[in-house]
């Protein structure tokens, strides 16, 4: 079985990152499991003093989450042109790890065209930087209007879930 990790930025519960990525584990191709990681929140502000064994247990829960998989899907809104806070700093614990090198990553932009290309392209510097293995076919956006995410947090629309089912194949395809 071909484990993905699949990595909010978002910290907000009603977050159509999230739900697109809550959608993803539910849709996942035959032969792909696809498994949220939903401690963001958890993790402490980034201090290269603190990365030294033992870690703080949500940056060691990270890593080996990171390590367990074969490949990592990322979803992430923007906040004021960049990345949000928080999963800068979950970025930033990945850097004193070797966990994300060499790996196969993607993302996903879901928000309406003309949103998101700061965060996406801080992002993609900063995968970049870890040197893991950029999947672009994988990579793209898919809008996700508020509307289409129901009452249980998962997109209702079949393009969409389609499109999901898509990105992980082609990621999975290309590790």
């Amino acid at each position: 079985m071909f484990e993905i990790l699949l990595i909010t930025g978002s910290t907000r519960s009603g977050s159509t990152n999230t739900a697109a990525l809550r959608t993803a584990r539910e849709v996942a191709p035959d032969g792909v499991r696809a498994v949220l990681h939903e401690g963001l929140a958890d993790l402490p502000a980034f201090n290269p003093d603190d990365d030294v064994d033992p870690l703080p247990p949500a940056v060691a829960e990270l890593r080996g989450r990171v390590a367990a998989a074969d490949a990592v899907l990322f979803c992430t809104p923007e906040y004021a042109g960049t990345l949000p806070g928080s999963f800068k700093n979950l970025l930033d614990w990945s850097i004193g790890g070797t966990e994300l090198n060499g790996k196969p990553v993607a993302w996903i932009n879901v928000a309406a065209d003309g949103r998101g290309d700061g965060a996406i392209g801080t992002l993609t510097t900063v995968l970049r930087y870890l040197t893991v293995d950029l999947v672009e076919p994988a990579c793209g956006r898919l809008f996700v209007p508020r509307e289409a995410v129901g009452p249980d947090g998962l997109v209702e629309d079949s393009g969409i879930r389609d499109g999901l089912r898509e990105v992980l194949r082609t990621l999975a395809g290309a590790a």
